[in-house]
């Protein structure tokens, strides 16, 4: 494994046009309904809403954590935010300007600004293409740099993920896991991006590596000013790492807090049973404490149960809840959930 990037390496750093804390993203009703067709004539039966109403923002050089189960629409919303898929319905703003509705060369622009690192570091990279040409990619995809100055650039990116230029001749099939993710991330941060998206970054990592991929993150953020939307369903790397956290489930947000807030007091039925689960290191704690244990699995996007989306697992559940949706309302500053009983 490479060494750690240790210190604020010196690199390319771009104007930022937003204030630090300022609002960088903001979402708004997004959705993200994928059709159903059946039939010889392809006609649409039903869509399934993987991501159904979201809203939320977040500000230029903070953390965002976004959790749930797998089928949440965690990943699905990540893509739709960077319009790598088009929006159902629902507002996008990105530094002031609204991306939604926009067309694929109007949003050309942008896209130097926001990157992504994805999950599995093993499908992410060219198998045919050596790190070098691998990074240097959004480079020539942009025309960002030439002949030499390209060649010194990827050289310092390597550097910044803690790897040595001398990697750049080399094919990803001769690294490891961690090491290759470092290779995504070096490609992620090549164009100085403002904003990215981590779409579950360690959860193709052996556990060993995975606190050290996080450290690069949260090294990087710092030496470059990144604002991250963290995908995870790992919540002990989530309080780690983020500043706040947004909870998904079915498609939907059903609570946002600061971190700490959210993880010592949890308001929403569903967070609460996702952080009984969590292992707790003090082994007296962690012999007393109540778990909750939710039956059943996550429904079908394609036909979400009426109501509140968790009505039908939720161990606090009323008749209210299968009967009217609980509306995305704020209860203290800064601190939002969905839920008919929250207080």
């Amino acid at each position: 494994m490479g060494a750690e990037a240790g210190g604020a390496p010196e690199a390319l750093t771009a104007a930022r046009p937003v204030a630090e804390g300022d609002v960088l993203v903001s979402v708004s009703g997004l959705k993200k309904h994928f059709p159903i067709m059946k039939g010889v004539f392809r006609r649409q039966v039903g869509a399934v809403k993987a991501v159904d109403g979201v809203s939320f923002d977040i500000r230029a050089g903070e953390t965002l954590g976004l959790v749930g189960e797998s089928g949440s629409g965690k990943s699905t919303a990540g893509r739709v935010i960077l319009q790598l898929d088009e929006a159902t319905e629902g507002s996008v703003v990105f530094e002031g300007k609204e991306l939604t509705g926009m067309s694929e060369p109007e949003v050309r622009p942008h896209r130097p600004r926001m990157q992504m690192i994805f999950q599995n570091p093993h499908a992410s990279l060219n198998p045919k293409m050596n790190v070098g040409s691998i990074i240097a990619e959004p480079l020539v995809e942009h025309k960002a740099a030439r002949g030499e100055e390209r060649r010194q650039r990827v050289y310092e990116l390597l550097r910044l993920v803690g790897l040595e230029p001398k990697h750049a001749n080399r094919y990803p099939h001769e690294f490891s896991g961690g090491q290759r993710q470092r290779i995504g991330i070096a490609r992620a941060i090549a164009l100085n991006p403002d904003f990215i998206v981590c779409d579950e970054p360690i959860a193709a990592l052996d556990v060993s590596i995975q606190a050290q991929v996080v450290n690069l993150l949260e090294d990087l953020q710092e030496a470059l000013g990144l604002t991250y939307l963290f995908i995870s369903h790992d919540l002990s790397m989530i309080r780690h790492i983020a500043d706040r956290v947004a909870v998904m489930y079915l498609g939907k947000i059903m609570e946002l807090a600061e971190v700490d807030e959210l993880y010592d007091a949890p308001l929403h039925p569903y967070t609460q049973a996702l952080l009984s689960a969590v292992p707790v290191p003090d082994p007296e704690v962690e012999a007393t404490r109540r778990r909750v244990v939710l039956e059943g699995d996550i429904p079908s996007p394609a036909s979400p149960p009426p109501g509140c989306p968790f009505n039908t697992r939720c161990p606090a559940v009323r008749e209210r809840c299968a009967a009217e949706a609980p509306q995305w309302r704020e209860i203290a500053p800064g601190r939002r959930v969905a839920c008919h009983f929250a207080e």
